[in-house]
C-alpha cells in the first residue's frame, strides 16, 4: 500500500491542535512547501489563525499571515475535513489525572473524531508523549472501528514525539531531527518520507513503542538530573556554599559532565508529567522505577523548600510570613515563554496564601492567569506592573522565572527583599538571598 502523499510536490498535512506543539510544526511544514490544515476544537484560535495572528509568543503573527498569504496555511474546527489530508498529525496534551495516571481522554477523543474520515492510503501520526503500546493498543482500534479499514494494510500509522523548546532560539522545528517508528516497516516509510520533507535528520526506530519509549527516555532523563542538582543545592546552602559557583565550575570539565541548573519546581507540559507514564506503565508488569519516583519526590518538594527560605529571610528581618506582601516575579514555567502549564509559580503562590502572605506577580509574557486544570481560582488574576512603587510596596520579592527583560539592577534597589531561585541576580547585594 503506497502513501497518497508519495512523490507530492505538495502534500496536504492535517495537523489536529494548534498549540505550542502543533502550530510551529504547521509553519516548518508551510515553509517547505506543503499544505497545512490545522485542526483544533477552540473557535477563538482557528478565528485567530485565518485571521493572520498568533497567540503564542515565539511565533510571530508574521509568520502565520504569510502562510495565509500563500494559500498554505488554513484552520478548521471541521473534522470531516481529515478527509482531504495526506497525512493528520496528532498533537494534543496528554495531562496526569488525580492520581498520576495517564489522561489519554485527548488522545482518545481526537482518534475518534477523525476515525470516521480516516481514508485509504492516509498516514496517522500520533505526536502526544505517551507511554509505550499507546499508538498500537489505544489509539489503533479507534481508528480502525471507525473508519472500517485496517492499520498497516489500508492505512498507515506511525508514532513521531514532539521535540518542541518554546524559547529556544537554537532548536526549533526546523532544525530538531525526528524520531519515527512504524506500526509496520511501510507505516515507518511513510512517516520518513513525510518528515523528511521537513526536518534535517529522520531517525527510524523498530517499532512505535521504541519511539514512545525514546521520548520517555529524553524527559526522564531531564527529571531525574534536575531532581539531582536540586537536592546538591539544599545540601550546598546547608554548607554555605553557592550551587551556581560549583555548577559553573564543573561545566568547565569538557568530558563527562553535563551541567543541569536548580530551580524552584519543575514546568511545562512535559518534565514535570511524562516520567509518570513510564511509572504508571511499569506498574502494570509488575516493576518498579525508584529513580523516577525519587525524582519526582525531590522536584516537588523545592516550591516548599523556597517558601521555608523566604520565610526564614524574612525571619531575619523581624518580620512574619503571616500578613506578609509577596511579589511573586514571573509566573511562566521557563523564562522568555509565554506558557504557564504546571509552572512552579502556581504551587509556591498556593503555598504562600496557605501561610497568611498576599500574594500579586509580574509576569511580562502573562497580563492574565489563564485558564488552568487546577489552579482555576487564579484564572483572571492580572500582572501588577513593575515599577519602584510596586517593589517599595511588597516586603519581598520571589523570583520565580528569570525573564530576560525583566531590570533585575531595578528590582534589587527598590526591593526591600529579593529572593532568587533560578541565579537571575549576579550580584551579592545584602538585600538578596538564593533559594
Amino acid at each position: 500500500m503506497a502513501w497518497r502523499g508519495h512523490g507530492k510536490k505538495e502534500p496536504v498535512v492535517g495537523i489536529v491542535g494548534m498549540g505550542y506543539v502543533g502550530l510551529p510544526l504547521a509553519m516548518q511544514f508551510v515553509r517547505c512547501g506543503a499544505r497545512v490544515i490545522g485542526f483544533d476544537i477552540d473557535p477563538p484560535k482557528v478565528a485567530a489563525l485565518n485571521a493572520g495572528q498568533s497567540y503564542i509568543k515565539h511565533i510571530g503573527a508574521e509568520r502565520v499571515a504569510e502562510a495565509r498569504a500563500t494559500k498554505r496555511f488554513e484552520a478548521t474546527a471541521d473534522f470531516a475535513r481529515v478527509g482531504e489530508v495526506d497525512a493528520c498529525l496528532l498533537c494534543v496534551p496528554t495531562p496526569l489525572g488525580p492520581n498520576r495516571e495517564p489522561d489519554l481522554s485527548y488522545v482518545l477523543n481526537t482518534g475518534r473524531q477523525i476515525a470516521p474520515h480516516v481514508q485509504a492510503g492516509q498516514l496517522v501520526v500520533l505526536e502526544s508523549t505517551t507511554y509505550p503500546g499507546t499508538t498500537d493498543e489505544e489509539l489503533k482500534p479507534i481508528l480502525e472501528a471507525g473508519c472500517g479499514l485496517a492499520a498497516g494494510k489500508d492505512f498507515h500509522l506511525a508514532y513521531s514525539p514532539e521535540r518542541e523548546d518554546p524559547g529556544n532560539p537554537q532548536h526549533h522545528a526546523g532544525t530538531i531531527p525526528k524520531v519515527v517508528g512504524g506500526f509496520t516497516p511501510e507505516c515507518r516509510a511513510a512517516a520518513e518520507e513525510l518528515y523528511g520533507r521537513a526536518v534535517p535528520r529522520v531517525v527510524p526506530v523498530s517499532s512505535t513503542r521504541a519511539a514512545e519509549a525514546t521520548k520517555l527516555l529524553e524527559n526522564i532523563f531531564r527529571c531525574v538530573n534536575i531532581a539531582l542538582v536540586n537536592e546538591l543545592k539544599t545540601v550546598f546552602d546547608a554548607m554555605g556554599l553557592d550551587v551556581w559557583e560549583i555548577v559553573g565550575a564543573a561545566s568547565t570539565k569538557p568530558f563527562g559532565y553535563m551541567p543541569f541548573y536548580p530551580g524552584p519546581g519543575l514546568g511545562g507540559h512535559c518534565i514535570p508529567i511524562d516520567p509518570f507514564y513510564l511509572t504508571w506503565k511499569a506498574r502494570q508488569q509488575g516493576l518498579e522505577t525508584r529513580f523516577i519516583e525519587l525524582a519526582g519526590e525531590v522536584n516537588c518538594a523545592m516550591p516548599q523548600y523556597v517558601v521555608d527560605r523566604l520565610e526564614g529571610a524574612l525571619a531575619a528581618r523581624k518580620k512574619e510570613l503571616s500578613g506578609a506582601k509577596i511579589l511573586l516575579l514571573g509566573l511562566a514555567y521557563k523564562k522568555d515563554v509565554d506558557d504557564s502549564r504546571e509552572s512552579p509559580g502556581y504551587v509556591l503562590w498556593e503555598l504562600l496564601e496557605a501561610r497568611g502572605a498576599e500574594v500579586n506577580f509580574h509576569d511580562p509574557y502573562i497580563p492574565a492567569v489563564p485558564p488552568t486544570r487546577e489552579h482555576a481560582k487564579y484564572q483572571g488574576r492580572r500582572s501588577v506592573p513593575l515599577t519602584s512603587d510596586t517593589l517599595r510596596a511588597h516586603d519581598a520579592v520571589l523570583i520565580a522565572t528569570d525573564h530576560t527583560s525583566v531590570d533585575y539592577a531595578a528590582v534589587v534597589k527598590h526591593a526591600a527583599l529579593v529572593v532568587d531561585t533560578r541565579h537571575a541576580i549576579k550580584s551579592d547585594a545584602p538585600n538578596v538571598v538564593r533559594a
